[in-house]
Order: C-alpha cells, then sequence, then structure tokens
C-alpha cells in the first residue's frame, strides 16, 4: 500500500473528533446536542422551492444556474454582502474585495494554502473550534493557544504569544464564539486589530454566527478597526441562510484577494452557481428579513430551554456560559467527571441516548485540558427534546458524583 502523506498523520486527533461530530447527529434515535446546526423549521424550504422554479427557465437565470462561473463569486451577491450584511456592522467593504467560497470553512483551507508552511505558527484561543484545527492540522502548522475568559481571547496573553513564536496567524472566533458561546468585548476587538498591524500578522477573524443574536448589544467586528489591512473577515450563509448550499465569503484586502483568487481557482475554481444564485435572489426579492426574525425567535426559545434544563437538571456543582446567540453553550462538570468517558456511556445506555462533544478535543495542548467540559448545541433540538434530553443525561451525570 503506498504511505499516505505526512499530513494526514498530523490530522488523525483532530478528524477523530470531527467524525464522532457527524456520526451522532444522523443517528436518528439519538437526541444530539453534538452538531452546530440550526432547527429544520427555520430552513426557508417553502420559499426557495417558489425562487428554483423562477430561476430555472431559459428566460431566466437558469442557463447562468446551470453553467461555469466566476471564481469570486457572482456579483449580485457579493453586492448583497456589502450592503446588507456588512455595512450595517460597521464594515464598509468594495464588492471586489469580497469572494464567495464553498462553505465558511474554506476561508481558513484557503488562507491555510496562501500563508502557512509547515511548521508556521497559528494562534487560536483556548478552547477553539476543533473543525478548524483539523485543517491547520492538515497544512502541518503548529496551533498555540492563547488563554480566554469570560470576555473571550486574553489580549495580554495574546501579546505575549505574538512576541514569543512569531506566528503567521491569528484566529479568532469573537461571537458567540465556538465552541464556548463567549463574546470579545469591544475593546479587545479593538486591540486585536492593532495587535496584527503592530506586529504584521494576520488576524483571521470567523464570525459566523454573530447575525442570530437573541439578547444584549451589537459589537462591530474586528474587521472594522483595521487600518492595515491585517484582519481577514470569514464568515458563512449556513447559519442565517442554509447549511446544506455550502455557501461563506471572505473578505480582504486586494493584494490578499488576489491571492486567493488563484488558490480558490486551484481547488475548485468556483463555488457552484446554483445556490449562489438562490441566494441572492432570496435577499434581493426581500424575504431576509422575515426569515431572520423568525431564525432569531426559534433559536432564542431553544437558548432558554437549555438554560432552564441545566439549571434543573445538572448538579449544583455546573457551570456553564449564557450565550447572547449563537448555537452553543460550554458547560464544565466537577473535576472528577471526566466527558470523554461520560460519552461512551451516555451513547451506549439505552436509557440515555444523549450525545455532546466532550471537551478535550477543543484544546490543541492536550495535558487533560478540557476533560471535564462538554459543548452543548440547542439549535437543531426542539424545547420538549432539549428537557427531555438534559434530564436524561443530568441523572446519568448524577450517579457518578
Amino acid at each position: 500500500m503506498v504511505k499516505f502523506s505526512n499530513r494526514m498523520d498530523n490530522m488523525k486527533e483532530s478528524a477523530g473528533v470531527i467524525r464522532g461530530l457527524f456520526g451522532a447527529m444522523t443517528n436518528p434515535g439519538m437526541i444530539s446536542f453534538g452538531g452546530g446546526a440550526l432547527a429544520k423549521e427555520s430552513l426557508p424550504v417553502d420559499i426557495l422551492r417558489e425562487i428554483s422554479q423562477d430561476i430555472l427557465r431559459t428566460d431566466s437565470r437558469g442557463y447562468e444556474a446551470l453553467s461555469y462561473g466566476p471564481v469570486e463569486g457572482i456579483k449580485d451577491l457579493r453586492e448583497i454582502i456589502a450592503t446588507e450584511l456588512l455595512a450595517p456592522k460597521g464594515v464598509q467593504a468594495d464588492p471586489g474585495n469580497i469572494m464567495i467560497l464553498t462553505g465558511g470553512l474554506e476561508a481558513m483551507n484557503l488562507m491555510c494554502q496562501l500563508y502557512i508552511d509547515p511548521g508556521d505558527v497559528i494562534l487560536v484561543e483556548s478552547p477553539t473550534f476543533v473543525h478548524s484545527v483539523e485543517i491547520f492540522d492538515m497544512f502541518q502548522a503548529k496551533c498555540v493557544s492563547v488563554r480566554m475568559d469570560d470576555d473571550g481571547m486574553d489580549v495580554e496573553d495574546l501579546e505575549e504569544k505574538i512576541k514569543a513564536h512569531n506566528p503567521k496567524m491569528v484566529y479568532v472566533i469573537p461571537t458567540f464564539q465556538n465552541p464556548t458561546g463567549r463574546t470579545l468585548t469591544l475593546e479587545r476587538r479593538k486591540r486585536i486589530a492593532e495587535l496584527g498591524s503592530k506586529y504584521d500578522v494576520i488576524i483571521l477573524e470567523d464570525d459566523p454566527y454573530r447575525d442570530i443574536r437573541y439578547s444584549g448589544e451589537e459589537i462591530p467586528p474586528i474587521k472594522s478597526f483595521d487600518r492595515t489591512g491585517h484582519t481577514v473577515l470569514a464568515n458563512s450563509f449556513s447559519k442565517i441562510f442554509s447549511p446544506g448550499s455550502r455557501l461563506g465569503y471572505i473578505l480582504a484586502d486586494k493584494a490578499i484577494i488576489d491571492k486567493i483568487y488563484d488558490a480558490k481557482s486551484a481547488t475548485n475554481s468556483h463555488t457552484p452557481m446554483l445556490p449562489q444564485i438562490l441566494c441572492a435572489e432570496f435577499f434581493k426579492r426581500g424575504h431576509y428579513k422575515d426569515h431572520h426574525k423568525q431564525l432569531c425567535e426559534i433559536h432564542r426559545e431553544r437558548r432558554d430551554a437549555m438554560m432552564e434544563a441545566l439549571e434543573k437538571y445538572f448538579p449544583k456543582e455546573a457551570k456553564w456560559t449564557y450565550p447572547d446567540g449563537g448555537l452553543f453553550t460550554w458547560v464544565e462538570l466537577p473535576k472528577e467527571i471526566n466527558t470523554t468517558e461520560l460519552l461512551k456511556e451516555s451513547l451506549s445506555d439505552p436509557e440515555v441516548m444523549v450525545a455532546y462533544v466532550a471537551g478535550e478535543g477543543f484544546y490543541t495542548d492536550g495535558n487533560g485540558m478540557g476533560s471535564n467540559a462538554m459543548r452543548m448545541s440547542f439549535g437543531a433540538v426542539p424545547p420538549e427534546k432539549i428537557f427531555e434530553g438534559m434530564e436524561k443525561l443530568g441523572r446519568l451525570i448524577k450517579s457518578k458524583l
């Protein structure tokens, strides 16, 4: 058998976490708090059926939808991103500096293609999004963690790590962070943008959850404070339109976008045209406002159910975050409980059958960090199932104390 590349060994651990996550999501007999999925009721099925019937005609956009398209993505969708999604958040963007991607994760892949050689350092939050770490591992980067607290990434520790490790990039999820649900403060956002400029480091801002806010006040993206082009903003339509459409986008200065153009064309030529046109027409026909309102209402109810269920069914020693938006809460159990071992029992016990993601996989340092933590996603689970699943899981946890 021909030997696989070294990168496949390098990503083995993070890939294993992702395999387990998707496996639990697709088991119909399981109550899964594992994957970061939306409520199926929030998907605009009927609207998109009408739009697709309209555009898939020879006298409409049918030929365009089924043909090759521009590497950078269709113009009307890039203009919508600039005017309807970025400008209201304080980011003034030229549509020419926006590229439509195949899902939000492609931004991390393309940025690694541009910047990362084996052994290069990427600074990440502790804990951080394991799916992005899987990509960083594939490119044989060295992920170095930066401390977090309730206000997000610790900027003092970040500056020290920049000085010590000379990283190529800083990867940060500032709003309703995955996995913790925490939100980076305004002052820290400003400071991180400044540090990117000061030390000539790329700040890769991954912000796919920011538009599903249920409480609290909006905070501008890090990109809005960037004065030198060192901050690159990655986002996704998975949470505000459709995860199955696999649409994302990236905003960067022209010099970076020009290089991303080449990497994108070498990777997959361009993002599929049909979902781009469906998404653009969805916005152009005025559906987004009501859809967004419904989206937030559905997931606010589920966030509230999760918070109530934690309070009701989990042991008093447990701690968790109260997210103002997004899809996750981060739960820390008493130290004597190992959530990796607990998960095996939870999945195999026919009286429980509840999935979550164990905390260890979100830490790049190892050393047992996060061994008593779990990421709980409430997005895809109806309120009544949230209460049922949390009661079963809480009972199992209490039996271990």
